[in-house]
């Protein structure tokens, strides 16, 4: 089990930027690939982004972003706070949407995926982009 949560959701007006966390207890999400994931009103849950685990080395991890997102949004890792966070600037009407993390257990990120291949899901958090 990988009990993640997410936060940080809110209503942002267009340009603006909010700050999303993943964080999990009882789990060491540096063992973890972690993937965002979106789905707005009537639409298919879409990949966003995934960082790869470091496997506690002093290596970066890598991350992938979706084409909608890249240049705008940033995901990085705190070990301190063992969470994951998703910077998003520039924000659009178009990002409005509910904002999952995920995780499959693995290490390295299969990127883009299907959210069927994940096993492990927050309960989302609300973004909302509008003027």
């Amino acid at each position: 089990q990988v009990p993640l949560v997410e936060s940080g959701g809110g209503l942002v007006q267009p340009g603006g930027s909010l700050r999303l966390s993943c964080a999990a207890s009882g789990s060491n999400l540096d063992h973890y690939a972690i993937y965002w994931f979106r789905q707005a009103p009537g639409k298919e849950r879409e990949g966003v982004s995934c960082i790869t685990s470091t496997g506690g080395s002093y290596i970066p991890p890598t991350v992938y972003y979706s084409d909608s997102v890249k240049g705008r949004f940033t995901v990085s890792r705190d070990y301190t706070k063992n969470t994951i966070f998703l910077q998003q600037n520039s924000l659009s009407p178009d990002d409005t949407a509910v904002y999952y993390c995920a995780t499959d257990s693995l290490t390295g990120c299969r990127f883009p995926t299907g959210s069927a291949n994940l096993k492990y899901w927050g309960q989302g958090t609300q973004v909302t982009v509008s003027s």
